[in-house]
């Protein structure tokens, strides 16, 4: 069910890197140059380039902006076919420019849909950086390639011919680079293992919701974490009743799909401490239950479990790596239906924790699971935790799909969290979370009810879920915006995005022991 990410990276097959001018192996067919716009300005381009840029330019046809992209055809055929021009933007250059160009490179790539395709790239292009690093940029230029490349699957009866790049060629004319190498094999190695994993979550997420049910999404994680090595764990309904996972029963009994609690272990230090949770709502299809969603649009609700996607894409990103953190991925996995045995509102619940919700609103579902997930992360050692949820329409109203919000009751923990978001271009805006929105929680008969109503629904349907991370470090990342997009968007594409891969994955190895 999911591609080996670190074999095959969408349509991608092989990212390579070579100095001393173009490779033996390359078939001349495409050459994408990757250009700042100084360069180009001062006439820093090879001799055969100058009168085309010159032309260009004069033209305004391409002036080397972030994410602008010109295909020249050659009629000598030298040094290429083809070559496609791409703008860097401004000196200095940020890893997220480099992304977005690399992006653009792969996606006017895939129109010529060559089988090869070679990169040429200013010399000592970290020093071209405001972080000053070749291993950032070759990071940056793998991820944002083999991102942009990316094509969700298809299921019409005739196939395309075309299976995509079979391999991409990073290379510059110098031939003495010395350490330089190693930072470019490093820097591909990550930038492939980021993108691997925002893939997964985007395949999976892609998924129409008879191609992945609750227990479609137990054996995809069991498939995941057997590949590298992974303890994985799925309980099932039975487990659920033996374990009271109260909430999670709740919502998938108006399923005939029935409900799946997923867990995996990584463990990359020796002992089993400083652990962090990480937890995805897992709702692999979202009616609303007996609070049934309007009919337009709800095929989009096969995205309401790209929190779990994207944890199980964090997880193929430390398979790949393997850094020195210790995680626990947990998933409660449900389908919410309308049905005769379906929660219906007014329903009192009894959570993992023991604390009682009062259900108003089946259509507010996501939070329910997401407390026994946050409850059974403790119970497996987590210390801190994130979850990762595709939880409100409100968020949308607040920041439309540009930002992932996010909720929290540890500032440090926050802050540290958006400084690894800046590093990837993935944005994080923060919620505020004063006493009066813990208060709206509260229920005349229960402990906590799941429809405090419309105002500020984004941050108290955080504060719901941060309820049972009782006390420890805790940030809620709601995705409802940015896990699925209706149009392309930079190194995203239309449909599932994969958010939240990327940051999560840097944060954690960031803070390696």
């Amino acid at each position: 069910m999911i591609k080996e990410g670190a074999q095959v990276d969408g349509n991608v097959a092989e990212v390579i890197w070579r100095s001393g001018g173009i490779p033996a192996e390359s078939d001349g067919k495409v050459l994408i140059l990757l250009l700042v716009k100084k360069d180009m300005m001062n006439g820093s381009v090879d001799s055969w380039l100058k009168p085309y840029i010159q032309n260009l330019m004069q033209s305004r046809l391409f002036e080397g902006e972030v994410n602008q992209t010109f295909v020249l055809p050659l009629p000598d055929r030298k040094p290429a076919e083809t070559v496609i021009l791409v703008g860097a933007g401004e000196h200095p250059l940020t890893a997220h420019e480099l992304r977005l160009s690399a992006a653009a490179a792969a996606k006017a790539a895939l129109k010529l849909q060559p089988d090869q395709v070679l990169i040429k790239i200013p010399a000592s292009i970290g020093s071209y950086l405001v972080e000053g690093r070749n291993e950032l940029a070759a990071h940056a230029l793998t991820e944002g390639f083999l991102l942009g490349a990316y094509e969700r699957a298809v299921y019409k009866r005739e196939k395309p011919v075309y299976e995509g790049i079979r391999k991409v060629i990073f290379y510059h004319e110098e031939a003495d680079v010395g350490q330089e190498e190693k930072e470019w094999e490093k820097g591909i190695r990550s930038g492939r293992a980021y993108a691997a994993g925002t893939i997964t979550a985007r395949d999976l997420t892609n998924l129409p919701g008879n191609m992945l049910t609750p227990e479609d999404l137990g054996e995809a994680a069991v498939e995941l974490a057997q590949r590298y090595g992974l303890e994985v764990e799925v309980l099932d309904e039975a487990d659920l009743r033996e374990k009271e996972m109260g909430g999670i029963l709740a919502v998938g009994q108006g399923s005939v799909n029935p409900p799946r609690l997923i867990t995996i272990k990584y463990q990359g230090r020796e002992d089993w401490e400083e652990v962090t949770g990480l937890v995805g709502k897992g709702i692999t299809f979202d009616t609303g239950g007996l609070s049934l969603k309007r009919a337009p649009g709800m095929e989009e609700m096969i995205s309401d479990m790209g929190g779990a996607a994207s944890v199980l894409g964090v997880m193929e990103v430390l398979g790949i790596l393997r850094p020195q953190v210790n995680v626990i991925a947990v998933i409660p996995a449900a389908e919410n239906m309308p049905s005769g045995s379906a929660m219906k509102p007014g329903d009192i619940l009894t959570t993992r924790s023991g604390r009682t919700v009062e259900m108003l609103n089946a259509d507010a579902e996501g939070r329910i699971v997401l407390a026994d997930g946050v409850t059974h992360a403790k119970e497996q050692g987590a210390v801190r935790i994130i979850d990762i949820a595709t939880l409100t329409g409100a968020i949308l109203s607040a920041l439309g799909d540009i930002a992932t919000g996010a909720v929290t009751n540890d500032e440090t923990f926050l802050q540290s969290f958006i400084y690894a978001s800046k590093q990837t271009g993935e944005r994080v805006w923060p919620l505020p979370c004063y006493s009066e929105y813990w208060a709206m929680l509260k229920s005349g008969v229960a402990d906590l009810n799941n429809r405090p109503g419309r105002n500020g629904a984004a941050i108290t349907a955080g504060l719901f879920i941060g309820t049972f991370a009782e006390g420890l470090p805790w940030i809620h990342l709601d995705i409802a915006g940015t896990a699925y997009l209706s149009r392309e968007r930079g190194v995203d594409p239309k449909g599932a995005t994969g958010v939240m891969v990327r940051t999560i994955a840097q944060w954690l190895v960031e803070n390696e022991s």
